[in-house]
């Protein structure tokens, strides 16, 4: 006798929810195929009009293997949307509101970037700049409700964490629209000048923060709980703020030509890869940050803390190192940053029952820790094999023990290590925790100190 087995999938596409809640039901028999929606096959036909579109439009100016690229990023962004269905809308939204942004450029003849001043739309909204100003403030605010929720009660908390959740979504909404107007506008400056934004430090921390931000949001939706949402989106807020800075001090989001070495398809395929680690490997770390946070809550001596404000010192010191040099205005954006962080930390540790009662159970934290890094090893193991492709294509060898190289291999290393030891040694818990937190330390350096302290043929973000 045969027999039928259903689950219930939640319609924003999260976990499975068993037999209680809302949902469809949908039949595991049934083919991969027949449980597509009406939507779904909607979305694949505008996603397959679109790549024909971009290949129209702009083919001529790509060569085989970008074409190849647009080809191949069809698919997979069909299979993206049917995976998980928000992107659905998140991807359509971007694409409508980029197209609208191209044509206010395009008002009254060719595209001029001036307009982007003129224009009450791009001006304000959806010009590159506007767009990642608007990002930048959404996600301050999307972690400042994300913390009222931990601390409100009943309804009001879960209504604070729920506008928390929508303003991250609307922030990497506005991060993409940004960061495809951005490409568009390299081209009016000339097309010898244009590029896919991920070419210098500004471009790259827009990348980080919706990256990470997005992977958080998945995850919010497969474990069910936006508690978590206050400590990844620290880290997204730590990013927009030296984003912030780095704006003001150096003029970065002007649109620079690219240098030679830059100047290959194999940047479109290398810099994302590698920032999807970056972004999972950020991500983990605050989850274990959370991990340790819970793990001391019942904790009443406070010299047993130690390690804990020890890592307060250690995520306030950003500003003291970002102040070196930075002028007298500088200076002050770095004090009063370095006064907010002090008291975010004291606030965690004060409050940190109440914290630790919101979050989840220490084994779904550990086990949340330990995909992120999976995904992030994963993507940044691919992101290494391509940039020694790169770099065999544009210097003639594989690997030239560039300090940048070097710093990647000791994250691999480090990431590969804990790998090991949790899927060979079962290695779970603290130890597992602060491995992950040190593992952001190790990161970080890679991703920004070795552009502060040191020297190579990657040094094209100088601080």
């Amino acid at each position: 006798m045969n027999s039928t087995t259903t689950v219930k999938i939640s319609p924003a596409g999260g976990a499975p929810q068993g037999v209680a809640g809302t949902g469809v039901q949908r039949d595991l028999h049934e083919g991969f195929l027949a449980r597509r929606s009406a939507f779904d096959w909607v979305f694949a036909v505008l996603a397959v009009l679109g790549g024909a579109f971009a290949l129209q439009r702009y083919g001529s100016a790509m060569d085989i293997y970008e074409k190849g690229i647009t080809v191949a990023a069809v698919p997979g962004a069909i299979w993206l949307g049917w995976f998980w269905r928000p992107l659905r809308v998140l991807m359509l939204v971007v694409a409508a509101a980029s197209l609208l942004a191209i044509g206010l450029y395009q008002q009254g003849g060719a595209g001029d970037l001036a307009r982007a001043d003129q224009v009450f739309g791009l001006k304000y909204f959806l010009s590159s700049q506007s767009a990642i100003l608007w990002m930048s403030m959404l996600f301050f605010a999307s972690t400042a409700f994300y913390w009222i929720g931990m601390f409100a009660r009943g309804a009001a908390g879960e209504t604070m964490s729920l506008i928390g959740s929508r303003l991250a979504w609307t922030g990497v909404t506005m991060a993409l629209i940004g960061t495809m107007v951005r490409w568009y506008e390299s081209y009016l400056l000339g097309s010898d000048i244009g590029h896919i934004p991920v070419s210098n430090l500004y471009e790259v921390f827009v990348l980080f923060c919706w990256l990470t931000a997005l992977f958080y949001l998945y995850f919010e939706a497969h474990y069910g709980t936006r508690a978590l949402g206050g400590f990844v989106m620290l880290v997204v807020s730590a990013a927009v703020g030296f984003l912030l800075w780095y704006t003001v001090a150096r003029e970065a989001q002007e649109i620079q030509p690219l240098v030679p070495a830059l100047k290959s398809w194999w940047m479109k395929l290398h810099v994302p890869a590698n920032f999807i680690g970056y972004g999972t490997f950020a991500l983990s770390a605050m989850v274990a940050f959370a991990y340790l946070v819970k793990q001391s809550a019942q904790e009443l001596r406070w010299y047993k803390l130690a390690p804990l404000w020890l890592l307060g010192v250690v995520l306030c010191f950003e500003p003291l190192v970002f102040r070196r040099g930075a002028g007298a205005q500088g200076s002050a954006y770095w004090m009063v940053y370095f006064g907010i962080s002090a008291l975010i930390v004291a606030g965690i540790l004060l409050g940190r029952r109440r914290i630790a009662a919101r979050l989840p159970a220490l084994e779904v934290l550990d086990d949340l820790m330990y995909k992120a890094i999976a995904v992030g090893f994963a993507f940044f193991t691919i992101a290494t094999v391509l940039g020694a492709l790169w770099a065999a294509e544009a210097w003639g060898g594989y690997w030239s023990w560039d300090p940048k190289e070097t710093w990647a291999l000791i994250v691999w290393l480090n990431y590969a290590a804990w790998l090991h030891m949790r899927l060979m040694k079962g290695l779970r818990g603290t130890v597992s925790a602060w491995w992950a937190l040190g593992g952001l330390v190790v990161t970080t350096f890679a991703f920004i100190g070795v552009n502060m302290f040191l020297s190579g043929l990657h040094s094209y973000g100088t601080l």
